[in-house]
């Protein structure tokens, strides 16, 4: 006999989703986590996650991030946390580049609201915010950021009101199916449950080791620079921004409260084999970023208040896994975020709790793992 409904295995941006909106169903929930709630160790930390809704990395994400946004308000309201701070979004970069025709082409399908700016006006409006002068520029105004341990937070906060028992520090061995059960082994005992959800992030391909998933594990640099905070600071209106440059992706937050302005590269990072937490610094991405900073923030000084590191697990195609395992039913996982799954935790969870407790049949077809 079953001792759980549903087993939610991890319970960082995903997994803290999912244990809220599974027991918000009705179902005996428990969630397991090898780490402390809201922790650094894995993908889901660093303060800050942009949102945004004209996604040019497919416009099939869109109606996802519709209901993200609405979940995202819900959760602010049950919770009375500031979650979402809608501070718009700068995108620029080359005319024929992918970022801002992608922006362009997802908006008009989908009706989305996007600003095209001038340079000039963009200089105006924000000083101190650059780009090349043959480049375009886009503006969404209905974006901003997340403050992500929060959200986690809040997530964690509403699935235990719901019921859920959340269990941390309990690391998950090996998993099983016996007969219609599913059994999780931790390192302190066995657990079953009719239903398991896999959220494990950079840990899914151990924890999935039988379906050879091709993901590729990075380990990625966050960095606070200092930052005049009457310019560049949020009280000041400065919005969150992206870059398309010849040397890749960069994007960055405003100053929070004297906390620095937050600069990463979202191309790159380190591939590691397993993830394994490390303070060692990435000489090469720290200078790339602050070769960014003096060409498109030149304000901002170099000198470094904070870092941090996390994780990108990513598909070949970029695009995420959301679907049952393919040979038992009653295992649902989600993987592969590929460095653009927090903004998106919200209805993950939300479908995660459909595919597990069988409510409702989401429309999938371009994160079924069967592409691969």
């Amino acid at each position: 006999m079953s001792n759980w409904d549903v087993i939610v295995i991890g319970l960082g941006g995903v997994g803290s989703s999912a244990a809220y909106h599974v027991a918000k169903l009705g179902q005996r929930v428990l969630g397991l986590e090898q780490f402390t709630p809201a922790h650094d160790r894995g993908s889901s930390h660093g303060e800050t996650r942009i949102i945004r809704q004209a996604y040019f990395e497919h416009p099939s994400y869109v109606p996802l991030l519709k209901r993200a946004y609405d979940l995202w308000d819900q959760l602010e309201q049950e919770t009375e946390c500031d979650l979402f701070e809608r501070t718009g979004l700068v995108e620029m970069g080359p005319a024929t580049g992918v970022v801002v025709p992608g922006v362009l082409a997802c908006a008009a399908e989908h009706q989305l609201t996007v600003q095209e700016w001038s340079r000039a006006s963009v200089r105006e409006k924000w000083p101190g915010l650059e780009g090349d002068p043959d480049w375009k520029f886009v503006v969404e105004h209905n974006a901003g950021f997340l403050r992500v341990e929060s959200c986690v937070r809040a997530h964690l906060a509403m699935a235990m009101r719901a019921g859920a028992t959340l269990r941390f520090e309990q690391p998950v061995v090996d998993w099983r199916i016996s007969g219609d059960t599913v059994e999780v082994i931790t390192d302190q005992g066995i657990e079953r449950a009719d239903q398991l959800v896999i959220a494990g992030g950079a840990w899914s391909e151990q924890l999935l080791s039988d379906l050879r998933i091709p993901l590729q594990i990075l380990r990625k640099q966050l960095y606070w620079f200092e930052a005049d905070e009457g310019q560049f600071g949020l009280e000041a209106g400065f919005p969150c921004f992206f870059h398309e440059t010849p040397a890749g992706y960069f994007y960055g937050f405003p100053s929070i409260h004297g906390s620095g302005m937050k600069i990463a590269r979202h191309s790159g990072g380190i591939p590691l084999e397993r993830p394994q937490h490390c303070d060692q610094q990435d000489d090469e991405d720290r200078a790339l970023c602050e070769a960014y900073l003096k060409k498109y923030l030149p304000g901002v000084s170099t000198r470094l208040l904070a870092q941090a590191s996390c994780f990108y697990t990513s598909t070949p195609d970029e695009n995420f896994i959301i679907d049952r395992h393919p040979k038992h039913s009653n295992v649902t996982l989600i993987a592969g975020l590929s460095g653009h799954g927090f903004k998106f935790s919200s209805v993950l969870g939300e479908i995660a709790s459909q595919l597990a407790v069988g409510s409702i049949e989401p429309e999938l077809e371009l994160f079924q793992l069967d592409r691969f």
